[in-house]
């Protein structure tokens, strides 16, 4: 034996760790060959560790020092209470007998209440401070712990875990213990902030490590699952599947230590939410309350890394990009719920549903690489195309990706919607997370894009239409736009117009945010109405030049554009009543009133109808402006029809015609107006040929009570029946469309009432002025017209 080489100590004075340990090293003989390496080894641990319990030494000893040093300034600050306190007995004992009680009552005891409040505070300060430095000294300890385990590359044991749990319950208590300062004392900003920057270093570590553990777990659960096999999770084939779910199919301490892991995970997270909510506290703290879980990331990551590869070769093949990640998705959702949901909320990690974080984050990585590779390369081919003066391949492109998405989120709001939430009512960041449009909400240049790229197709679409000239004839039957309305008797083309506005406001639905779907609306639906307009504004135009509108024909073809403005008008009104437009018609005020610093100039104006305000106006001025121009057409040509009838004067002094209960110059103006009339009547919608009417009596009543009344005719009796005559028949035309239509006419009734009278009424009507007027029911007269046509009475003039 070498007497170099000493003899180990017997097996029983060896501990078990010892012994395994050289068990595992000293194993065979030949093992002894690499003892002098085994040796230097174990030294260089040795010097290591030595130097680790030099380091903690040093601090223990800097932290006696401190905690030395407060407690000397508390004892001084104590000492001096104390003697200030003695001061106060002796001069209480002395003020009793020379009579100063009151300079000690009044002015010297006060003070001392403040020194002595201002000392406890300085006490419970240095208290707190010192807890809180050993609080953060123990998060450190224990994190540098948990750090050298792993960097002298020791396989993950429980000691490990139970660091990394003492350093997670006194990152909560010492987050608890600042949310009191929090409280108690807000003034102590430095403190907090000088501990919440060193708990900040200790946590990012803290998380980077135990993420870096997570994702070792995962992968020796065999995570990701080959992509290629996935079942799908049919109620009846779930058990009977190629590949798997490796988070069902875990066991034992590997069960243990992934659901560990993911509960050190979700507490760490909770303690961020709570840190962050601490801290922006009184601002603006969604970004703090709610986070994506980080242990559903972790998940999600490595799934996403897998798919690109697939996606790569299917940059032509949208759909079948969807269809994987709609698999994946649907694939392991019930496996949240039945698995990882109990976890969440055993971390009382508030407000998060497994479920929902995991479609979110599946449909986020969906649309990060739609954004980073999808789009771009579509946007490049339509810029190529636009140079080339070709746009069809590229739109067509883009359209059929924009179907695939609104078909995805529809599956995938679905899944969701097993959370028993309605996605409809929920708020726009909700609905953000579970589409896939959210890509346009950090380029709204690519929401312009696909607008123009819906305008242009629609309009495709609507030129045949317009072109068409049974369009603008035939009429869709059977119509109500309102539930108060008759037939609208509008065209087809309205219709074709509706249905491609309503195709618009469809996809716009598919957008995550008020503001994205307002500005689409804006871009591609809006035009829609303004297309439209100017086709009806055209047609009218030209029929008006071609016939100034005196042919029947030219009538009923504004009759029909006018019928189509009344069908939209309809549709556009009726719309905005829904919660949908009135959202968005909310969005737009607040824009305008942002836009003219708060001020809410026009917002009164543009709030009336929503955000289809200013199309439903122009619809409406279209409408009107032709209404009232049809009425004057018809009231030109009945005043070119009885233009001799209004000259003739000699007639009212003379009885009607034998066997005519009309006069016959007044016959044909008559049969023109019921002739327009029957025209208007048949091919306007009822409530525009109301306001024709009722806006041609008015000057019919003008017209004809100019033209005979406050002319120098006289009035014999028979002339006076005669216009009664006449004026009986032209109430019988609008007769037909209301009770009393002697009421639209009211200069001509009244001017008829006045020579209806006798010669001592007149002569009373010529004496009392205005008062006499008003108690004879004259109330549409002024009494220069009164006197006027009072006078023109043949029989005031003759002798009594």
């Amino acid at each position: 034996m070498d007497p170099i080489t000493r003899k180990l100590p017997p097996p029983s004075c060896l501990s078990g760790s010892v012994i395994s340990f050289l068990n595992g090293k000293l194993n065979a003989k030949e093992d002894l060959e690499q003892a002098p390496a085994l040796l230097s080894e174990l030294r260089t641990q040795c010097r290591v560790l030595d130097q680790s319990l030099l380091d903690l030494n040093t601090q223990l000893r800097n932290y006696l020092i401190i905690h030395a040093s407060h407690s000397d300034r508390t004892g001084a600050l104590l000492r001096d209470i104390d003697a200030k306190l003695g001061d106060l007995q002796l001069a209480s004992c002395s003020s009793s007998s020379d009579g100063g009680s009151g300079k000690v009552l009044g002015e010297e005891l006060p003070a001392l209440a403040k020194e002595v409040a201002r000392v406890d505070t300085v006490r419970t300060y240095a208290e707190t401070a010192l807890k809180l430095d050993t609080l953060v000294g123990d998060i450190e300890d224990a994190v540098s712990s948990t750090v050298k385990r792993t960097l002298r590359r020791e396989p993950s044991t429980k000691n490990s875990e139970e660091m990394r749990g003492v350093a997670i319950r006194t990152l909560k208590l010492t987050e608890d213990t600042l949310r009191s300062v929090a409280k108690t004392h807000p003034q102590w900003t430095r403190l907090a902030s000088a501990v919440d920057h060193r708990v900040d270093r200790s946590l990012a570590i803290l998380r980077l490590q135990a993420i870096a553990d997570h994702r070792s777990l995962l992968t020796s659960l065999g995570w990701p699952p080959p992509l290629s096999t996935l079942n799908s999770l049919a109620p009846k084939s779930k058990g009977s599947t190629d590949v798997q779910n490796p988070l069902f199919t875990m066991k034992g301490d590997l069960k243990q230590q992934y659901c560990e892991s993911f509960l050190a995970l979700c507490s760490l997270q909770e303690l961020q939410r709570q840190r962050k909510s601490r801290q922006l506290e009184g601002e603006n703290r969604e970004i703090a309350l709610h986070q994506p879980l980080w242990a559903i990331e972790e998940l999600v990551n490595p799934i996403s890394i897998a798919s690109q590869r697939h996606f790569s070769k299917w940059v032509d093949k949208p759909e079948y990009i969807f269809a994987l990640v709609y698999k994946v998705t649907r694939d392991y959702v019930d496996s949240m719920d039945e698995l990882l949901q109990p976890l969440v909320d055993e971390a009382m990690l508030s407000g998060y549903s497994c479920r929902e974080e995991w479609i979110s984050a599946m449909v986020t990585s969906l649309s990060t690489y739609l954004a980073k590779e999808i789009f771009p390369m579509y946007a490049s081919q339509l810029n190529e195309e636009s140079t080339s003066g070709t746009h069809s391949q590229a739109r067509i492109s883009w359209l059929h990706l924009v179907d695939q998405m609104i078909a995805f989120d529809k599956r995938v709001q679905s899944l969701a919607s097993h959370l028993g939430i309605l996605l409809s009512l929920q708020e726009d960041a909700k609905l953000e997370k579970l589409s896939s449009f959210s890509v346009f909400i950090d380029r709204p240049d690519w929401l312009d894009l696909w607008a123009d790229i819906e305008l242009t197709d629609a309009f495709d679409k609507l030129k045949p239409e317009i072109e068409n000239e049974r369009s603008w004839s035939t009429e869709v039957r059977g119509v109500a736009v309102l539930s108060a309305q008759e037939d609208s008797k509008s065209p087809a083309i309205a219709s074709a117009f509706h249905q491609r506005f309503l195709a618009v406001i469809d996809r716009c639905r598919s957008l995550p945010s008020i503001e994205l779907r307002s500005r689409f609306l804006k871009l591609a639906g809006a035009p829609i109405i303004h297309r439209f307009l100017g086709c009806l504004l055209f047609r009218c135009e030209e029929a008006e030049g071609l016939t100034a509108l005196t042919d029947n024909d030219a009538l009923m073809k504004v009759a029909k554009s006018v019928n189509a403005a009344r069908y939209i008008e309809s549709i556009l009104k009726e719309w905005c009543e829904d919660i949908f437009f009135l959202e968005l018609g909310l969005d737009q005020v607040i824009q305008l009133d942002t836009s003219t610093d708060g001020m809410g100039f026009g917002s009164e104006e543009s709030s009336g109808n929503g955000i289809l305000y200013e199309e439903i106006r122009k619809l409406e001025e279209f409408r009107t402006g032709w209404v009232d121009k049809l009425s004057t057409v018809v009231l030109r040509g009945f005043d070119v029809c009885c233009r001799d009838y209004l000259k003739n004067k000699k007639q009212w002094q003379e009885k009607g015609e034998d066997g005519w209960m009309v006069s016959q110059s007044f016959v044909g103006a008559l049969d023109y107006l019921q002739g327009k009339m029957s025209v208007l009547e048949e091919g306007l919608n009822r409530m525009d040929f109301v306001g024709v009417w009722r806006s041609l009596a008015p000057g019919l009543d003008k017209l004809i009570f100019n033209g005979i009344l406050m002319t120098n005719a006289k009035f014999s009796d028979g002339g006076v029946e005669r216009l009664s005559n006449d004026l009986a028949v032209l109430f019988g035309v609008f007769g037909a469309w209301c009770l009393r239509p002697e009421g639209f006419f009211p200069k001509l009734s009244e001017g008829l009432k006045l020579l209806k009278m006798g010669k001592k009424q007149l002569q009373n009507c010529l004496a009392g002025g205005e008062i006499w007027l008003k108690e004879n029911g004259i109330r549409h007269l002024t009494a220069a017209e009164t006197e006027k046509v009072a006078k023109n009475r043949i029989q005031i003039l003759s002798p009594v």
